[in-house]
């Protein structure tokens, strides 16, 4: 009898190590598998069954979560959420994520382990801290200045401080509210639908996603290559510049919406944007230095992030020279985004140097603690202190007695440049306005902010005008609300 026992009491003991080896397997080698299962809907519960963290702007949250009583139990709320919507993008129980509330999820959603001041504790309890904070750079006033300033019109703005990147402002219109898309009711469906479908394109982030020809504005880049090459070593003398210009190898003739270009000065093209001087600059410049520079200036650049990822500005870089020419004054298949133009401004207020652009100053825990922290970075340096002080003072230039004279500031030193991108067949759209622009109070230190704003639906008779009068006075209310005047 007492053999039938021990034989059984062997039994036992191997099917109970059988059952902690496969207890083992499954809640420790498998559980990846089954918490990623798409039919497992409990990290799903879990996920909603408490607050979201909150996105701040100037010490205050624009988002918020409410109980719904439903399985999925807490919505994301928003403040203001079509004026921040480009940065805080959506947080939908159905779509997902976009913008800061995906790049910062981990944070949010209280899964980042370094939430906690004992991360292996949680991995052990499979606990969820509460979610953190994401403390943004953005200027309320700025944002809400650009908001404003571009109203019902199609366009962008960004907005930058030059010796940090820390970004002040980024606007896109029309804009939406993300909070029609959080909750699960149908509701929601015909609102991502409505959204999705509009003509509009309202939840399209224009200034990170879409890039736009420069126009004149990409003469900032083609006057500060000429100077870094030694084909321009006098703003004030004569150029050798006709007035048309025959792009080379081709029939084509380049003419001017301004008089006196021909043989004008680097001052002088500057200030009343002669097409003929830059388009022959860029030539002269020619091909590997002109790429070079618009590389230093972040043209190209496929990884750039600011937590999320930026459209790549475009300068090709196999062109021959009739289409280096246009090329050159920011037309062929030259195209920015908003921020790439603010990143170019800021480079000639900084003293030449591209610093990274980035959005997030900071997260917390729920109770203030900082997890980690962003610092400044320089990209890459565009430009010698000598070339950017003279590009400083053409900028200068433009909005004292040239094409921007809208923006200007009383009680600041104010640099800017204005464009016009035409577009569309035959160039029959209307044409695209831009300005780029830095602004420095008086007796300041340094340029307080850097502003690149397009509108695209601009009405404009002439070249420049447009850039001046519809997008100039949009970048004065910017660089106001940020030097608080």
């Amino acid at each position: 009898m007492t053999k039938y026992i021990r034989r059984a009491a062997a039994l036992c003991a191997v099917l109970l190590l059988g059952l902690l080896v496969n207890a083992t397997r499954v809640q420790v080698f498998q559980a990846r598998a089954y918490d990623d299962n798409p039919a497992n809907r409990r990290p799903t519960i879990a996920r909603y069954g408490q607050p979201r963290g909150d996105i701040l702007v100037g010490g205050r949250p624009v988002t918020g979560s409410k109980d719904s009583g439903e399985q999925l139990r807490y919505e994301r709320t928003y403040t203001d959420g079509p004026l921040y919507a480009p940065v805080t993008g959506f947080a939908s129980q159905v779509y997902g994520t976009a913008f800061l509330e995906n790049s910062e999820d981990d944070t949010l959603s209280g899964t980042d382990p370094l939430l906690s001041p004992f991360p292996l504790w949680n991995d052990a309890t499979r606990a969820r801290n509460p979610g953190g904070k994401v403390v943004t750079t953005l200027n309320p006033a700025a944002q809400r200045a650009a908001y404003k300033g571009l109203g019902s019109r199609r366009g962008a703005v960004a907005a930058i401080e030059p010796a940090t990147g820390r970004i002040l402002a980024l606007v896109s219109t029309p804009s939406y509210d993300p909070g029609e898309l959080s909750g699960t009711g149908t509701a929601v469906a015909h609102a991502w639908k409505r959204l999705n479908g509009a003509v509009d394109k309202p939840m399209l982030n224009r200034a990170i996603r879409v890039t736009y020809p420069p126009g004149s504005t990409f003469k900032v880049v083609t006057a500060a290559a000429a100077l870094e090459a030694g084909v321009v070593t006098d703003v004030d003398t004569s150029t050798t510049s006709p007035d048309p210009y025959r792009l080379p190898g081709s029939t084509t003739r380049l003419t001017n919406e301004a008089d006196g270009c021909e043989n004008a000065s680097l001052r002088y093209a500057f200030e009343w944007s002669c097409n003929t001087v830059f388009a022959k600059l860029g030539v002269d410049v020619g091909l590997r230095d002109m790429t070079r520079t618009t590389a230093d200036f972040g043209f190209n650049d496929r990884g750039l992030r600011i937590p999320f990822s930026v459209a790549p500005s475009n300068f090709d870089t196999a062109l021959d020279k009739a289409q280096l020419a246009l090329s050159s004054i920011g037309q062929f298949n030259t195209r920015a985004t908003p921020l790439q133009m603010a990143m170019i401004s800021s480079a000639v207020a900084d003293g030449g140097y591209v610093t990274s652009p980035y959005l997030v100053e900071k997260t917390t825990t729920r109770g203030g603690r900082t997890v980690q922290a962003t610092s400044p970075r320089t990209l890459h340096q565009a430009m010698n202190p000598v070339t950017a002080a003279r590009m400083r003072e053409l900028m200068t230039d433009v909005v004292t007695e040239g094409t921007g004279t809208n923006a200007a500031i009383p009680g600041a030193t104010v640099g800017g440049k204005t464009g016009t991108a035409q577009h569309g067949i035959d160039n029959h759209g209307l044409p695209y306005a831009w300005f780029i622009s830095w602004a420095q109070a008086d007796g300041a230190m340094e340029p307080a902010v850097a502003v690149a704003v397009v509108v695209e639906d601009a009405a404009a008779d002439r070249g420049d005008i447009s850039g001046g009068g519809d997008a100039a006075p949009i970048a004065k209310a910017v660089m106001k609300a940020v030097l608080g005047f």
